[in-house]
């Protein structure tokens, strides 16, 4: 006989894993009992030694769905006399908080078979879950995972109910959202003028969608805007509501063979859909017409001008009944997150019937709280690998494991898609997604996400991490917050690096060639960076190589105008910008007159080398896109004209001046943008289709990668590189670059789990303020 305590770490509270060791113990004949603590969940068993061992073996190999199991511990125990059969007992919250939440899931096969059996007593339940599907990390609001420690406390079981949650051979044993409609949330409609409306809520909502209304949903991270995505006044309305510009909204279809006709679908992308994460997945459309008959085809309104139709399926109760087949409501419905342009996502009941009065018809909602908000996760496909482009619901909170140790650290992200990141040992959280830090109740959300993921993860950051840009909100929050604890400036495309360093697990002290390439990024010499070529390790970097300065005329306003950006490109070129070019006749008169004075005399104008600002200017130059209303709308609609134009070969024309002498003094090599412009404007001038030239653009700027990695090189000896930053979003760019490099011989890192945009800044800043006293820390 033998008696051994085991401690199982890892996502492994609310997953089932009680049950589990439960079922485990009694296949085995083990006594003893398993409890969770918030060290993670501890077992001891009592046996014969073959059977402990076995039992032990088979602990993370026969887990639970939805558990991560991190690491098994065992030690011996003196053998308990007389002790004989195994049981939950009750959870213990002392000592340290070490376990993991798991993200919120998509519901299960079974769930949905239940859902649809008239026969069940959850026929229809809005809440059906069990211990393999449903809320987790939305509704925690304390460790260990208990039903008193998530937003479902206030919901005591009925009997029915009870007798599954205690019942052992039953899938809902030790389900902490189990509910049925009896004793669970209740779901209502409520309409526009404060009422709530009789009769089936889900119902009256499909009614009021089919007729062309907008109706809040609320859901597990918070409330989506939804309406029948195949009405385009209704769609068009949604954006004038919304402030939206042009930005895509996500769309939600009930299977899959719904939208095959709109998209090309691979494996991947089936897998990702129809996996348990459901993110939101940018799936290329389709230039020819598929369509099947009957098949629901969205309006064109819903994404104009981009290569791709964001789409998730169906992932909550409420959702697969808003789409049930049955003809009586609408098949394809816009989902947009619920909020206006600019603020985060509603959670509280109470502010969705206020904030979202100007937007919605209707509220269809519950009396669930939602403890964390949580937005939809945006992945795309990338040679054949997914690249998330926003982590949130589905992947938070799962962790990632370092290369290298961290103290307790708080990094916390940049101002533009805000995620923050804390860190412990050889773990690192990446929160949900947050927001632009532009906005109070952006502001307000972030600090309570902090304090939420503090909670479960039990880090109490002793060291801060921040952007190095003076202005940016979230480094001025980290310094109101410092309370005496070190914070560690960190410079913007540094963090960008280091982030796909630790994604892939790259050993400390390695350097490698990093390719920064995004919109803007506060640089060591006050210049706004963003077309970087960096020698860097987590410790330091060193500027190789970057994209000739322009002129920044206006600041944001060149942002939101792509025209002042192309004539700002072409002045610093020298080179002539006549009326007749799509850029200056997109430019008021008046505003010309005001930007060429700023020009010549350098009013205003900051210099850049960004690379996604010359996106921008050859996107208007090439008369793709003038006014940009969302982020990077100029250089996805370029990618759109460069995807249409199919198999276009390079054009020798189409060059990136490299100047410098690599290797003595700095070193520093600049790529003037001078003759590629000169060429694009003889094209355009010539009535060359804006997609050729689109296209040409972007194998230019995959030649320049490969060209001034390969000076790395030959400079220093470094055989791996790292592409990162938001304009490595762009499938076409990322692709060419990666094929080209290693054509050459190099080692390509590219990011898949953290994304590549400022969404993925928090996880660098936090290894380098690691590694502070080192190089540019």
């Amino acid at each position: 006989m033998r008696r051994a305590r085991v401690v199982v770490r890892g996502v492994v509270q609310g997953v089932g894993f009680r049950p589990f060791v439960y079922g485990l113990a009694v296949e085995s004949g083990l006594a003893g009992h398993v409890t969770n603590t918030g060290d993670g969940v501890v077992v001891e068993v009592q046996g014969a030694a073959g059977a402990v061992d076995r039992f032990r073996a088979r602990l993370a190999a026969e887990a639970p769905p939805l558990a991560v199991v991190e690491s098994v511990e065992a030690g011996e125990l003196p053998v308990v006399a007389g002790e004989s059969g195994f049981r939950i007992v009750p959870s213990r919250a002392d000592g340290p908080v070490r376990t993991l939440v798991a993200p919120d899931t998509a519901t299960c096969d079974d769930c949905l078979a239940e859902l649809a059996d008239p026969a069940d007593r959850r026929h229809r339940h809005p809440f059906i879950t069990c211990t393999h599907c449903g809320p987790r990390f939305t509704i925690v609001t304390g460790l260990p995972y208990d039903r008193a420690h998530t937003t479902m406390a206030d919901f005591p079981l009925c009997p029915a109910c009870d007798r599954e949650y205690h019942d052992p051979a039953d899938r809902r044993f030790h389900a902490q959202p189990v509910a049925c409609p009896g004793c669970g949330p209740r779901l209502r409609l409520v309409t526009a003028d404060g009422a709530t409306a009789d009769g089936d809520p889900v119902a009256e909502a499909r009614r009021l969608l089919a007729s062309g209304a907008i109706v809040a949903v609320k859901g597990v991270g918070g409330y989506h805007l939804a309406c029948d995505a195949t009405r385009a006044d209704t769609v068009v309305e949604l954006r004038r509501r919304k402030a939206r510009g042009d930005k895509p909204f996500a769309l939600m279809a009930r299977d899959v063979r719904d939208i095959e006709h709109l998209v090309h679908l691979g494996p991947v992308e089936r897998e990702l859909l129809t996996g348990r994460e459901r993110p939101v997945v940018l799936l290329r459309r389709r230039t020819g017409s598929r369509q099947a008959p009957g098949a629901p085809v969205p309006a064109g309104a819903v994404a104009p001008g981009s290569p791709d139709l964001g789409v998730m399926l169906p992932y909550t109760p409420v959702h697969h009944l808003l789409l049930q087949d049955d003809g009586r409501g609408p098949g394809l419905l816009v989902m947009t997150s619920g909020n206006l342009s600019g603020e985060p996502i509603v959670t509280d009941d109470g502010q969705a019937l206020e904030r979202l009065a100007p937007l919605a018809d209707a509220w269809l909602t519950h009396d669930r709280p939602i403890h964390v908000p949580c937005d939809d996760s945006v992945v795309r496909v990338c040679d054949g690998e997914p690249l998330v482009l926003r982590r949130s619901r589905g992947y938070a909170p799962l962790p990632l494991t370092l290369p290298v140790p961290v103290p307790p650290t708080l990094a916390v992200g940049g101002d533009l898609k805000n995620v923050f990141c804390l860190g412990e040992g050889d773990k690192a959280w990446l929160s949900a997604h947050v927001g632009d830090m532009d906005d109070l109740a952006t502001q307000g959300a972030f600090e309570r996400a902090e304090r939420q993921l503090e909670s479960v993860t039990g880090v109490r950051p002793v060291l801060l991490a921040a952007d190095t840009h003076p202005a940016y909100r979230s480094a001025a929050w980290a310094r109101r917050h410092a309370d005496g604890r070190r914070l560690v400036a960190v410079q913007h495309h540094h963090a960008h690096i280091a982030a796909l360093l630790a994604e892939h697990r790259v050993a400390d002290g390695e350097r490698v060639i990093g390719v920064a390439f995004d919109g803007t990024g506060h640089g060591d010499d006050g210049a706004v960076w963003g077309g970087e070529f960096l020698l860097a390790d987590y410790a330091g970097y060193r500027r190789f190589a970057h994209l000739a300065y322009v002129p920044l005329p206006g600041g944001d306003a060149a942002v939101r105008r792509p025209y002042r950006m192309a004539l700002a490109h072409l002045h610093a070129a020298g080179l002539a910008a006549d009326s007749g070019l799509p850029c200056s006749i997109a430019c008021p008169p008046a505003e010309r007159r005001v930007l060429d004075a700023q020009l010549a005399r350098g009013v205003a104008c900051v210099p850049t080398s960004s690379m996604g600002r010359l996106f921008d200017a050859v996107s208007s130059l090439a008369g793709v896109c003038h006014y940009a209303s969302y982020e990077a709308q100029a250089a996805i609609e370029l990618e759109a004209a460069a995807v249409s134009a199919g198999d276009v070969a390079e054009d020798p024309r189409y060059a990136l001046r490299l100047a410098g002498q690599p290797g003595s003094g700095a070193g520093l090599l600049t790529a003037d943008p001078g003759p590629l412009l000169a060429a694009v404007l003889a094209d355009v001038r010539r009535g060359v289709p804006r997609a050729v030239v689109a296209a040409r653009f972007h194998l230019a700027v995959a030649r320049l990668v490969r060209e001034v990695c390969s000076a790395a090189r030959d400079a220093c000896g470094l055989e791996t590189v790292a592409l990162s930053g938001g304009v490595f979003a762009n499938t076409l760019l990322s692709s060419a670059c990666a094929r080209g490099l290693r054509e050459d011989g190099f080692t390509v890192l590219r990011h898949r789990e953290v994304p590549p945009n400022d969404g993925g800044l928090a996880l660098g800043q936090l290894v380098v303020a690691a590694r502070t006293g080192a190089g540019h820390g």
